[in-house]
């Protein structure tokens, strides 16, 4: 089966909103002002702003495609993992955790 021009534009959309490079995850720090350093990817404020993105982002995929089961599996791990994430820095430090919480706009 041949691909058509839209079939390839809509593949290569998809394939950039499931993936990653270095750059673009640096472009999301910067964006979201989460960065301690140059370095930083590993602070908890720097995942739960990724996870967020990358959720936000399952969220409208599967909005328009609501049999995708192994997606919506893929975001029920994500948000497993950003709530133990922010379970782990409520317990460790209050005041990111409410800066995060406000800046994500995640709780009211």
């Amino acid at each position: 089966m041949k691909l058509t021009n839209q079939n390839k534009e809509n593949k290569e959309a998809i394939l950039k909103t499931f993936t990653f490079n270095n750059s673009d995850k640096g472009d999301l720090f910067r964006a979201f002002g989460f960065k301690k350093s140059e370095q930083d990817s590993g602070s908890s404020e720097s995942q739960i702003a990724l996870f967020t993105y990358r959720i936000k982002h399952l969220t409208d995929h599967l909005s328009v495609k609501k049999k995708d089961h192994a997606t919506k599996l893929g975001l029920l791990k994500l948000v497993g993992k950003r709530k133990r994430l922010l379970a782990y820095l409520k317990k460790e430090d209050l005041g990111r955790y409410r800066t995060i919480i406000s800046s994500l706009g995640l709780r009211k």
